[in-house]
């Protein structure tokens, strides 16, 4: 039949594309098509810098210096990154780096190790 995915609040199976958005007809439900398939069980997958996914409790590498806003510290790179926590936001990696204390990282300036 169709590869579109079940309706995510009635899950009928009878769902059609209109322009950017998947529409349920039987309960009216409309989402985007966009993040349907950004997503895995409903939940965003996080991925560092080289598209590996992230886990809460991974350890990652920092791949660039970055500034402490604020300060004149600077996490340099090849910094080990321990015990890693995923939140959301813009930056979704919360953790503890040694010798600068608490820390909201991007994603984006990581790697798994």
């Amino acid at each position: 039949m169709s590869d579109l995915p079940p309706c995510p609040q009635c899950q009928s199976e009878y769902t059609y594309q209109d322009a950017a958005m998947l529409v349920c007809p039987e309960c009216g439900n409309e989402w985007s098509a966009e993040a349907e398939s950004g997503s895995v069980g409903g939940a965003a997958v996080i991925r560092d810098a080289n598209g590996n996914p992230l886990e809460d409790g991974d350890v990652v590498t920092v791949i660039k210096d970055l500034k402490v806003k604020g300060t004149s510290l600077v996490v340099k790179v090849g910094t080990k990154v321990k015990n890693i926590r995923l939140v959301d936001g813009d930056h979704d990696i919360d953790c503890k780096i040694d010798g600068i204390g608490p820390m909201k990282l991007k994603s984006e300036f990581v790697k798994k190790s």
